[in-house]
């Protein structure tokens, strides 16, 4: 057949990719070179990973970052398989060639800043499929949905025929700064006047109240129904257990003063991270939002949060904002504390075990 002809009567060609149990099984195959296989299965979760395609700058990071390593040039595929297939979703993914290695997930902004190599097609087929030649570099592979929030489970195999490295970068759970705010030692008279006020109606003879009469206190001193969201009596008792060094289930005043001015700082960072809607925050928001904070949490306990703090509409109120702080603050604080020889794990009994689970 002449290729005028070929071309007249047929208009797509598709070409099928062997892979090596196939190769393996056919005999005249044995002499043929054959192609290397690195596989990572994950999924796309709202509020999480699901951070759609680059069209979405702000989400876009936040979708699973996959290293790969290679050492010399080399013709690669890489395929990506939805495993959805009722419903299936829109799919792609985009590379990024990076100078050296990463041990984290690459930030927002480098995604901004730094063009990618290679982008597939989008579509809602069971597959993607791209091959292309690569250099010698390391490069980030980033698969996404292309709608953010659009939930799914997918493996990513990419084919070589030399050596290749694969891993899926996380961040280590790290709390870079302390959450809570310590109030100055001299502090504005009319900034805590009144509340001192509220509070010495309030407490004991010891000058010191529980987490009922902190709900209280703070339904009474908070300016709007925004910010009282964090007075639930839930809130109050993460926020006495954190804040309570004795053990008595009670705070003093000097206690109040950091809490308020903690609140001032985290509202602060709500307010810059909440955009689209005035007075909550958006689920793919609150990791950059905890980062400002002080502290960097893994996928898996970053999915943990979300699915404990989401609200059905896919946003947080800053009450949920607050609660997740508090109990960062606290689970941080006891790692640390009984972590004396600062390694990697610590050992304790049931009895310190379930203690320090309720203290959380």
């Amino acid at each position: 057949m002449l290729f005028t002809e070929f071309q007249r009567i047929f208009t797509r060609i598709e070409v099928v990719h062997l892979d090596s149990e196939t190769c393996r099984a056919e005999p005249f195959l044995a002499d043929k070179l054959k192609w290397q296989m690195k596989m990572h299965q994950a999924g796309w979760k709202r509020g999480v990973s699901a951070g759609g395609c680059r069209n979405y700058v702000h989400f876009f990071h936040t979708n699973p970052q996959i290293q790969i390593v290679l050492t010399e040039p080399d013709t690669v595929i890489i395929s990506l398989n939805q495993h959805c297939i009722m419903e299936p979703k829109v799919i792609g993914f985009s590379i990024y060639k990076i100078p050296t290695p990463l041990t984290e997930t690459a930030k927002a902004l480098f995604f901004r800043r730094v063009k990618s190599t290679i982008n597939s097609q989008y579509t809602n087929s069971r597959q993607v499929t791209h091959r292309s030649r690569l250099e010698g570099s390391v490069y980030i592979v980033m698969p996404t949905t292309f709608e953010p929030r659009d939930e799914a489970n997918f493996t990513l195999r990419i084919f070589s025929s030399k050596p290749i490295k694969m891993k899926l970068l996380d961040n280590p759970p790290k709390m870079t700064k302390t959450a809570l705010v310590k109030a100055p030692p001299v502090v504005e008279v009319n900034t805590f006047k009144q509340y001192e006020a509220v509070f010495l109606q309030l407490a004991d003879e010891h000058k010191t109240i529980d987490p009922f009469e902190l709900q209280e206190l703070l339904d009474a001193c908070l300016p709007n129904d925004y910010i009282k969201s964090c007075a639930s009596i839930d809130t109050c008792r993460q926020i006495v257990l954190s804040l309570d060094k004795k053990g008595t289930g009670r705070i003093a005043l000097s206690d109040f003063k950091d809490l308020m001015c903690s609140l001032k700082h985290w509202q602060l960072v709500f307010r810059t991270h909440a955009r689209e809607k005035m007075g909550v925050l958006r689920a793919e928001r609150f990791r950059d939002a905890l980062r400002d904070v002080g502290f960097i949490v893994p996928e898996k306990v970053m999915n943990l949060l979300v699915l404990r703090y989401m609200r059905k509409d896919g946003m947080l109120r800053f009450g949920d904002f607050v609660s997740a702080v508090m109990h960062l603050h606290r689970a941080f604080e006891i790692f640390h504390k009984s972590n004396s020889l600062r390694t990697e794990g610590v050992q304790m009994n049931l009895t310190e075990w379930l203690k320090n689970a309720f203290m959380c």
